[in-house]
């Protein structure tokens, strides 16, 4: 049994490149994937996706990948010559008419300076970094090894969150039974139960001679109506499905959800037909216990 629960973070660096990918899973009625790649990595979404589908079977999985290329050709710089010399144009034409700075002038003053070039440099889109473009099979390859060590740790602390649950799951529904065979020892008294009260009720009435066929014939409908044998074997045979379901392997969440809600619904026919006051008590306690079950479930994958 495993848990939908589990975080996983790992960092791998090779030839420069640098991948991190955390992945954290909650509870999810079914898989669903939610991936934060950086814009450089946008390619390799969908092999992401199937790698994380072919991990896990149920849960939400929140995925962010950071990445950074440290290699010395992983950006480059591109100088705009046509806008740089408009630039430098300009400076010169401000000088010659702002300045009236002649034909005659020295070069130097007709000429620019470092601190013009600098000036110029800092120019909007003079200078421009560009990203070289990445070796998608390096990167894959890195992010795909990365994931799976994050995938890993998931796997883990899923595993060790499901261990917990199948113990609490396995001590909750053996409440239930506990609380099933409880019903199963007092669900013959009820028709006696209810022939004393019927009598007691007809001594009241002033009723001295009872028909006692007629009092035999109406315990005998009651006792049919308020018959639980059938809710009871069910009740056990549910309990003993759901105790194979909590040791099996692989993915057992949605097998035990539905025996859940068998649970309750047998348990309530019970509460429903037998109108004893220990035997709805006892049903109250095993609802109790039934729903603590059911938030359990949500969580397994």
């Amino acid at each position: 049994m495993r848990s939908m629960t589990g975080y996983g973070r790992r960092q791998v660096s090779r030839d420069g490149r640098e991948m991190t990918v955390e992945v954290k899973t909650v509870n999810h009625r079914f898989l669903d994937i939610s991936c934060r790649l950086p814009r450089a990595l946008s390619f390799a979404e969908d092999a992401v996706r199937k790698q994380i589908g072919a991990a896990l079977k149920r849960g939400h999985a929140d995925v962010n990948v950071t990445y950074l290329n440290l290699r010395q050709d992983a950006r480059q710089v591109r100088l705009d010559e046509g806008l740089a010399r408009q630039y430098r144009d300009a400076m010169l034409l401000m000088r010659g008419t702002v300045f009236e700075v002649g034909v005659n002038s020295s070069d130097e003053m007709r000429h620019l300076s470092d601190h013009d070039v600098s000036f110029i440099a800092s120019q909007p889109d003079v200078l421009q970094v560009t990203v070289a473009e990445e070796d998608q099979e390096a990167v894959l390859s890195l992010l795909t090894e990365t994931l799976a060590l994050a995938l890993e740790d998931v796997a883990a602390m899923r595993e060790k969150e499901g261990a917990a649950l199948r113990d609490d799951l396995a001590f909750h529904l053996g409440e239930v039974q506990r609380l099933r065979d409880e019903i199963n020892l007092l669900a013959p008294r009820v028709p006696v139960i209810y022939r004393d009260k019927l009598q007691a009720r007809l001594r009241e009435l002033g009723v001295k001679e009872l028909d006692e066929q007629r009092l035999a014939q109406e315990v005998a409908i009651m006792a049919d109506r308020c018959a639980i044998d059938e809710e009871l074997s069910r009740l056990l045979s549910h309990i003993g499905q759901m105790r194979q379901a909590i040791e099996a392997e692989g993915e057992t969440g949605r097998r035990l959800d539905f025996l859940t809600q068998e649970l309750n619904r047998e348990v309530n026919t019970i509460g429903s037909k037998a109108s004893d006051a220990e035997i709805t008590k006892l049903v109250v306690a095993a609802k109790s216990e039934i729903e603590k079950l059911r938030e359990q479930v949500q969580n397994v994958e």
